[in-house]
């Protein structure tokens, strides 16, 4: 591979780092190419891209990022797969799954919404992060259970308060 083939493949890792916002550095050495491809099948089920790249490209790429991710560099040994999700803890989810069969892949570390995770003991706390989406929906929850205890108060007792609200306009008038 020539430095403009090299200088290609890092804008082209850039720019999927950037459009996802979220990737996943993972270790699947010793799995045999039939174990690889079973996790790029599920990778691509779960809307997943998985890109296996060199580690000094990986590096260089993650250089171009905003913010200081310099603390997933140690973790860049051995060989790397790359896993590109535009949710959170989708790869996390897959990782997990993958492992109950096996003891690969390996998270090495994990570049979440500007945020570093490095090493495989982060797995159970990225599995249940929080997308965007469903943090939003719970706000909007939140949000929307009082007024709609108001109105089922208003509604249980509609008699009631036409009651009031007649009685007031009598002694009003």
């Amino acid at each position: 591979m020539n430095r403009e083939e090299k200088h290609e493949l890092v804008s082209a890792l850039q720019e999927k780092m950037q459009e996802f916002g979220n990737f996943y550095i993972a270790d699947t050495s010793s799995l045999s190419v039939e174990k690889v491809n079973n996790i790029r099948r599920k990778c691509f089920e779960s809307g997943i891209e998985m890109q296996v790249a060199k580690n000094s490209l990986i590096k260089k790429a993650i250089e171009g990022l905003e913010g200081d991710a310099s603390e997933i560099y140690a973790a860049l040994k051995g060989q790397s797969a790359l896993l590109f999700s535009t949710t959170g803890n989708a790869p996390a989810k897959l990782i997990k799954s993958l492992r109950k069969g096996s003891d690969k892949p390996v998270l090495k570390a994990a570049y979440i919404d500007s945020s570093v995770y490095v090493g495989d003991d982060n797995l159970d706390t990225l599995v249940n992060l929080k997308s965007r989406e469903e943090l939003i929906g719970g706000i909007i929850g939140l949000l929307q259970s009082p007024a709609k205890n108001v109105i089922s108060a208003l509604k249980s007792s509609g008699g009631k308060i036409a009651g009031i609200v007649k009685t007031l306009q009598e002694r009003e008038g």
